[in-house]
């Protein structure tokens, strides 16, 4: 009850002065407003009512119509691009060099001596058909091809193809018992494939290949693979290059390095590279003018005689420029330096600088990127290759069970191998060609809001000259074109250039636009919205008041619905009920009592309430003490 009479007081206070109707409230909101067109509506004749009517209901749907546009495109979150150029002594990049051939062959022979007799009895078989039966007899280790076997398919009947054994009845194996036996076949009359397995054989499919040194090749590294991956990595370390026998010289500007100033770090594909300037810890090195004379200049010997011939087929040095705090995945953004040859790199700076949410899907530090990171061991940052082939390894390891060799691997799981996981090559091969799961892991990770990429002009020359190899091999000085690479790394010019983002749409630019489009078809201002939004507030009011008179009248009529006729007096109301406290006691007749005479009640102790007819009751509910109230 007091809460209710608290509200109706506040509503009459607030509701004070353009009236009690919606009527009222119109008339006073057209009569005061600072908007053009409200007032000759109420001004005018009839008809100049009307035409003004129309023209103000076109104009604020016009104004509505262009706020929405404004408003859709603010929220498309658009960026602009801007170009600048900076200059300043800038951080030299992390070089980092590898080998085109990860291992050197006479630490690895051993381990691929079985592998490299099948991979020539297999390109006897596909090149020369005939004199491959002349070495048929020789002996061969077939663990390896049983697992995954490279095929002939004969598709002379495309609708029936055939797939014909690569050794025909040389060897039993479980692999090949499916195939056609007893047919030869060559490289040019049938395509050869690579037969994929699991489930103990029953379910296969077959890869093909464009060409046949494509499928050898593929088949090599997916062989060696699987015998890289049970060698623990410190022996892999001591197989490769190492940095003394890879960095014969190294020059700084003016200032001699050598290997030593390098941070080896082992690489799945390229075995041992060494790494120039990187370091999370130490300060980057700076260089203070361009030109070939102040960057980075190497001499690498390739060791090119001790590669692994099936292996590896480019000859050269491998190398990348990146920033200093990130890993370098130098086999899909690094470039070859030919043998044999001085290569000059010329560099330039491209700083991105992209707008965050909601602008991009771009992270500051990967830490919002629900992938993770199998290389933050290395102590780098983000990157979005990272990201990926972290999430290719998760993949891996939960449809597959173990992780690729080419990838880190997560704590407590293990590689993959025939021994262990003999389907493993069957369910890589699967997950490779999968466009869902490219697409998912492109879906969940995110690009990096801050990136450097370093554009590179490269140009070559012979080295050394056949004079300069004379004089060399005069002094005993060993120079040979087939394994030195000389590289000079510098800053092409002195500036760099800085590509940032930046919101097309500010907040700024929706509120110029919204009150030019207001001020140009309605000539209103910001307190014409703010007169707007206080007659709102009082149809608000209204509309509560009249909802709480609603309310009680409502009440009123329940409470006298009880009653079929007028309210009754209160000695009608005395009268139709008993006083049971005034009810004789019943006594049991005795002997000695004496009964009252018949037909006579014992006398009823006390007085009736007097009978005020004129007295009438009315319900507690109905009744209010607030005169305001009745009011409304």
């Amino acid at each position: 009850m007091h809460m209710k009479k608290y509200l109706l007081k506040c509503l009459h206070r607030l509701q004070k002065g353009p009236g009690y109707t919606y009527k009222e409230l119109l008339v006073w909101y057209c009569d005061n407003t600072n908007t053009h067109g409200p007032k000759r509506i109420i001004c005018e004749g009839p008809k100049k009512k009307a035409m003004w009517f129309v023209i103000t209901l076109l104009f604020a749907a016009i104004v509505c119509w262009q706020w929405g546009v404004f408003i859709r495109t603010y929220l498309s979150w658009e960026v602009s691009v801007s170009l600048s150029i900076g200059f300043k002594t800038m951080d030299f990049p992390a070089v980092t060099i590898c080998n085109a051939s990860p291992f050197q062959y006479s630490k690895v022979k051993h381990l691929l001596k079985d592998l490299d007799e099948l991979m020539e009895a297999v390109l006897e078989r596909i090149l020369a058909p005939e004199l491959s039966h002349i070495n048929a007899t020789r002996a061969l280790n077939f663990t390896i091809w049983n697992h995954t076997p490279l095929v002939f398919i004969d598709e002379q009947n495309p609708h029936q193809p055939v797939v014909l054994d690569l050794f025909g009845d040389n060897h039993n194996g479980s692999a090949s018992s499916s195939l056609a036996p007893g047919r030869s076949c060559s490289a040019h009359g049938c395509k050869v494939a690579m037969r994929l397995c699991s489930r103990g054989g029953t379910v296969c499919t077959f890869r093909n290949f464009s060409s046949a040194t494509q499928a050898v090749t593929e088949w090599y590294t997916l062989q060696a693979t699987n015998i890289f991956s049970q060698v623990p990595r410190q022996e892999l370390v001591t197989m490769g290059y190492s940095g003394e026998q890879l960095i014969l010289a190294c020059l700084f500007g003016a200032e001699p390095c050598s290997y030593r100033n390098f941070t080896p770090i082992f690489h799945p594909d390229y075995g041992n590279c060494y790494i120039f300037n990187w370091g999370m810890t130490e300060k980057a090195l700076l260089s203070s003018n361009p030109g070939a004379e102040f960057g980075l200049k190497l001499i690498l010997d390739m060791g090119q005689e001790d590669y692994v011939p099936f292996l590896t087929s480019t000859a050269g040095a491998r190398l990348m420029l990146h920033e200093q705090r990130s890993y370098p995945f130098i086999k899909d953004e690094g470039i070859y330096a030919m043998s044999g040859t001085e290569t000059s790199i010329g560099v330039m700076v491209d700083r991105l600088q992209r707008k965050g949410e909601p602008y991009s899907q771009c992270t500051v530090n990967g830490s919002d990127v629900p992938i993770r990171n199998l290389y933050s061991h290395y102590n780098t940052t983000y990157s979005i290759q990272a990201c990926i082939r972290s999430c290719f390894q998760d993949h891996m390891i939960t449809n597959c069970s173990c992780g690729h060799y080419l990838y880190p691997l997560p704590r407590g799981e293990k590689y993959c191998s025939n021994r262990e996981f003999p389907d493993w090559a069957y369910c890589y091969s699967a997950l490779r060609t999968s466009l869902a799961q490219r697409e998912s892991c492109i879906d969940v990770c995110k690009e990096s809001c801050n990136d450097t990429q370093y554009k590179m002009t490269v140009s070559m020359a012979d080295w050394p000259s056949e004079a300069s190899e004379e004089r060399d091999q005069s002094t005993n000085i060993t120079l040979s074109r087939k394994g030195i690479v000389k590289l000079n790394i510098y800053f092409q010019e002195f500036n760099y250039r800085i590509i940032e983002e930046s919101a097309a749409n500010n907040i700024v630019w929706l509120l110029s636009n919204l009150g030019g489009q207001f001020g140009f078809w309605m000539g209103g201002s910001v307190l014409c919205l703010i007169e707007f939004g206080e007659i709102i507030i009082d149809f608000v009011w209204i509309t509560i008041i009249k909802l709480v008179a609603l309310a009680k009248s409502l009440r009123q009529r329940r409470a006298q619905a009880r009653y079929a006729g007028p309210p009754p007096t209160v000695a009608e109301l005395v009268e139709a009920h008993t006083n049971f406290s005034f009810q004789p006691d019943v006594v049991t007749p005795g002997p000695s009592a004496e009964p009252y005479p018949d037909e006579q009640l014992p006398p009823i102790p006390g007085t009736p309430p007097p009978n005020y007819d004129s007295l009438r009751l009315q319900p507690l509910d109905v009744i209010e003490s607030d005169t305001e109230g009745d009011a409304v």
